[in-house]
């Protein structure tokens, strides 16, 4: 009598992780054993990334804003002050599109909150 082979379901599941794990690199994408191990840290580094992005384009965005702002005469921390005093609800990445795209937009903000030395 053949020996059991576990069959289709546990084939399906095998296949499922060596079809995520295409285009690694030798053993990687092929042994399933290295291609789980390998498959779960790609989720952990994963998870992590998508979390790092959103901290890197919020200092990006703080870093055109600052550099905007003085050019205008002000400062970052000056500028979010006001802007929060004068109960304008533009977010970093808006106001960092405008710093770049329209800086007299930028410029009218910066008016608007009331920080500008001009």
């Amino acid at each position: 009598m053949p020996r059991a082979k576990r069959g289709f379901k546990a084939r399906r599941r095998r296949n499922r992780v060596l079809n995520q794990t295409e285009g690694y690199f030798l053993g990687r994408k092929n042994r399933y054993r290295q291609a789980v191990e390998v498959l779960r840290h790609a989720w952990e580094y994963g998870y992590i990334s998508r979390r790092l992005k959103k901290r890197d384009f919020r200092r990006l965005w703080i870093a055109r804003i600052n550099a905007a702002a003085r050019s205008v005469g002000t400062t970052y921390s000056r500028l979010v002050s006001g802007l929060k005093k004068a109960n304008i609800g533009l977010d970093r990445k808006i106001l960092s599109e405008l710093a770049i795209s329209d800086p007299a937009a930028f410029q009218a903000v910066v008016a608007a909150s009331g920080v500008a030395k001009a």
